[in-house]
Parts: structure tokens; C-alpha cells; sequence
């Protein structure tokens, strides 16, 4: 079955995530510092994350939307630390403003814009990016995310329902990210063809799914139509 569009997971996939979550960290510190010092001297990082982790277990029904999940969490350490839960919302909107800026990998911009002008693109993601504020907007026909449909991949929905706002059928569509289990194994599972983008991970992709060092070699190996004849 050929590719007639292609649905891209973003983190990890276009721009690295560790250094969005550094800036997100470092923005966030200096926010309560200066508007809740109660809270900064009693939530340092690995206490923060903790709590976070412990909300996701606790209230699953927000383990898809980062935001309100980030939003409880900061409200609910301004409580314990005696600081204005009302700050929660400010606070979130400083986590938003950092999570946006994002460094694409090296070989994107030129890759994507081969992508681009041959395949309808949509991003599928977990998280909760905003593809104007991150500057991917234009190789975009729309967007997926999990905050906003309430499941998140690997569940076969987001998948199928991304095929559906694409017009086509799961076996005609391709998606592409860094994560064996929640993109490829998912993808497969929908029906979707799969490509792993594995940089510099370890990891063997299932049978069926296709495996690429980066996003220029995806582009490389689509404009050969033998591509799919020869997963690799």
C-alpha cells in the first residue's frame, strides 16, 4: 500500500524535549521565586516532579492533558506551602510560554520541506505543543493532541481519528516517531504503516515498521518508492 500522508509525532521526533523541559524548569524557578517564595523553598525539582508523578497516578483522567495535570500540581504546592492557590494559573501560563521554545533537530527544516510538498502532513501528539508558538505551523494540515481528544497513543482511537481528519484509510497513512511502543507498536496496531526514528536509541522496531536515523533519511528513503518493499 503506498503513503498518501503522513502523521508526525513531535517531541523527540522534530525537536529534542530534554532541553524544552530545562527551560521550562529554569522559567518556572524564577517565577516562584519572585511570586511565591514560600513554595519554590519547599518544592525544589526532584520534589516538584514527584508530586506530578504522584497526580498522574492519582487522577488518570488528567494522565492526557498536561496542562490541567501541571495546573493541579502547582496549585496544589502553593496550598501546602501556604502561597495563593490562585497563582496556579499564572504559574501554568509561564510553563506554556517555555514549553513553546523548541530547537528542531538539524536536519528537520530542510527534510520537513521536502515532506511537505509531497504528502498532507498532520502532527500527532501527546503532548501539548502549539505548532504556530513552535514554528511548525506551516507544514502542518492540522493537528491531533491527547489534551484535547482525552486519549492519547498508544490507544488505536487517536490514531484512527487522525486518519479520519487526513481522509484516508489507517493502511494509507504513515506515522513516524521515536517511540517503539507508543508510536511504532501503536501505529501498527491501528492499522497505520510505522517508521521508527531512532537517532541514537537502542532498540530493535517491529516487523513491518520502517527504521530511519532522522528525518532527512525518511525523506531520502520516500522518494524512492521501493521504500516499502524494503523496511530497514
Amino acid at each position: 500500500m503506498r503513503i498518501r500522508a503522513i502523521t508526525f509525532d513531535l517531541d523527540d521526533t522534530l525537536w529534542p524535549f530534554a532541553p524544552v523541559a530545562a527551560r521550562i524548569e529554569t522559567a518556572l524557578r524564577a517565577w516562584l521565586t519572585e511570586q511565591a517564595p514560600r513554595t519554590a523553598a519547599r518544592f525544589d525539582r526532584d520534589a516538584a516532579f514527584a508530586l506530578l508523578i504522584a497526580l498522574r497516578d492519582e487522577l488518570p483522567e488528567l494522565a492526557n492533558r498536561p496542562g490541567e495535570l501541571r495546573r493541579e500540581a502547582l496549585r496544589r504546592m502553593l496550598v501546602a506551602s501556604g502561597d495563593d492557590p490562585k497563582l496556579a494559573d499564572p504559574g501554568l501560563a509561564v510553563v506554556l510560554q517555555a514549553r513553546q521554545q523548541v530547537d528542531l533537530y538539524p536536519e528537520v527544516t530542510n527534510a520537513m520541506d521536502r515532506l511537505a510538498a509531497r504528502f498532507p502532513l498532520l502532527a500527532l501528539t501527546n503532548g501539548n505543543a502549539d505548532l504556530e508558538l513552535t514554528g511548525v505551523a506551516h507544514w502542518f494540515c492540522d493537528i491531533v493532541s491527547a489534551s484535547r481528544t482525552g486519549f492519547g497513543k498508544p490507544d488505536t482511537r487517536i490514531f484512527h481519528l487522525a486518519c479520519d481528519r487526513l481522509g484516508f484509510a489507517p493502511a494509507e497513512v504513515l506515522h513516524v516517531g521515536d517511540n517503539l511502543e507508543v508510536d511504532v507498536a501503536g501505529a501498527l496496531e491501528a492499522g497505520m504503516q510505522a517508521a521508527w526514528i531512532h537517532r541514537e536509541l537502542d532498540g530493535e522496531a517491529p516487523p513491518g515498521a520502517l527504521r530511519f536515523a532522522d528525518v532527512a533519511a525518511l525523506a531520502d528513503a520516500l522518494e524512492d518508492d521501493r521504500v516499502l518493499l524494503s523496511p530497514r
